[in-house]
């Protein structure tokens, strides 16, 4: 593959996971009040700490890496949890549950890849489903303009987002090879300038932004450890072990690569030690993003040459905040337009496994049908399980979650369940015949 195409093809990669890496710090900066200087830290080491997270995990060896195209970001899952423990015990308290949840994954990971028999095709397929449903939602606002936005639903941001993604459609329809690989990147560039003649793109953030920005480990100060922050960050990370089993499995139908548990464990080894390298640089715990299953699967480039380059130039932004200011640019609008394309695959992904599923059984239709309801159900009701304790409400607020647990406990309800019947008729019909 040149190396322009596989420049432009980790440029997409980057923008398709920018957003979400973004947002999470400037939440959780706002909520526990950082000054401004904090909060530019807090986006920049993000971004570098995203990549060589993302290099920690493609990079398959003996101890650690799944070794598939994975881009790693900063966990949703852990926002609320953040802005808790920075509340209650500080900040100092939010690295130290991160460091000490990131070895605790990596200790334990060799248990925790003992699970892929929870996970057969009925319950990767529904899983990967219940991601792509719970992430078009998000994408949908994008297009109106963004929750919260003054001009939500505007005819000039319905006219930006559709157009986006009209564009990429026909790009896709009409164009075969590198432009059809690169359709997103394309979309994302066309929509912009069109939202710089329409006057909504405001470059006072790159002007503003400083040239050169050095990492600086506990940046916040020395991690405290205390026994509460410490076993709500474990349930963070034990909740994104699950969603990244999820987008492994996906990735490795993708990739036509049959996941082994040594593979999972490698997998989970390398994610504990991105969550450990987010508490050493005060960044934020770190998972597998599902936004870049989609993009692999709509371009056809399953080639880890391209995330390493992606990982590199996470590092490159994290490490000049003026670049990575650029990429702020992108209306809101023209970004939900591409992710919808883009979470929509996602959620293909999911139906073609689920394709291979006997769904003549009715056990099957029943976990396929109450996991995906509850995953959709608790993203469009996250109230849910409001009264429920803080460390339960961890497993039951995301939606990715609630119905990937659900779909685990009915599978081993219904089909466990089924194999023992049989084998209870098998040795009733041997004594027969005895």
């Amino acid at each position: 593959m040149k190396k322009g195409k596989v420049f432009s093809l980790g440029i997409q990669h980057v923008l398709a996971m920018y957003a979400g890496a973004v947002i999470v710090p400037l939440i959780v900066g706002s909520a526990l009040k950082l000054s401004p200087e904090q909060l530019a830290y807090l986006v920049a080491i993000d971004l570098l700490t995203c990549g060589l997270a993302t290099l920690i995990q493609v990079w398959q060896n003996r101890f650690f890496g799944v070794g598939l195209p994975v881009v790693l970001g900063c966990t949703f899952t852990a926002v609320g949890p953040m802005i808790a423990i920075g509340g209650q015990y500080g900040m100092s308290a939010i690295y130290g549950s991160i460091i000490a949840a990131g070895i605790f994954v990596v200790i334990f990971a060799g248990a925790f890849g003992k699970i892929l028999k929870l996970f057969p095709p009925i319950v990767t397929g529904t899983v990967v489903t219940i991601i792509g449903i719970t992430l078009i939602p998000v994408a949908i606002k994008d297009m109106a303009g963004g929750a919260g936005s003054e001009n939500f639903g505007s005819a000039q941001n319905l006219f930006l987002s559709f157009g986006v993604l009209a564009f990429i459609l026909l790009l896709y329809r009409f164009s075969n090879g590198f432009i059809r690989s690169v359709s997103i990147l394309i979309g994302l560039i066309a929509g912009t300038v069109v939202s710089v003649f329409l006057g909504l793109v405001d470059f006072t953030p790159v002007m503003e932004a400083s040239w050169v920005h050095m990492p600086k480990p506990f940046y916040f100060g020395v991690p405290t450890f205390e026994i509460g922050a410490i076993i709500t960050m474990i349930l963070v990370a034990i909740v994104s072990l699950i969603e990244s089993t999820g987008v492994f499995m996906a990735l490795g139908k993708i990739c036509d690569r049959d996941l082994t548990p040594e593979d999972l464990t490698k997998g989970y080894r390398g994610e504990g030690l991105a969550i450990m390298l987010g508490g050493i640089f005060n960044a934020f715990p770190y998972t597998t993003y599902s936004q870049n299953v989609g993009l692999v699967q709509l371009s056809g480039v399953k080639a880890k040459q391209v995330i390493y380059v992606a990982g590199g130039m996470l590092i490159f932004l994290g490490l000049i905040p003026k670049v990575a200011a650029l990429t702020t640019l992108i209306p809101t609008a023209v970004m939900g337009g591409a992710m919808v394309a883009m979470f929509g695959m996602v959620f293909a992904s999911g139906i073609k496994m689920l394709s291979e599923v006997n769904l003549a059984k009715q056990e099957n239709l029943l976990i396929i049908a109450c996991s995906v309801g509850m995953g959709l159900g608790v993203t469009v009701e996250p109230e849910l399980f409001s009264r429920l304790p803080e460390s339960i409400q961890i497993l039951t607020e995301n939606g990715i979650v609630a119905g990937s647990l659900m779909a685990v406990l009915l599978n081993l309800l219904f089909n466990t369940k089924s194999k023992k019947v049989l084998v209870s008729k098998v040795q009733q019909s041997q004594k027969q015949a005895v």
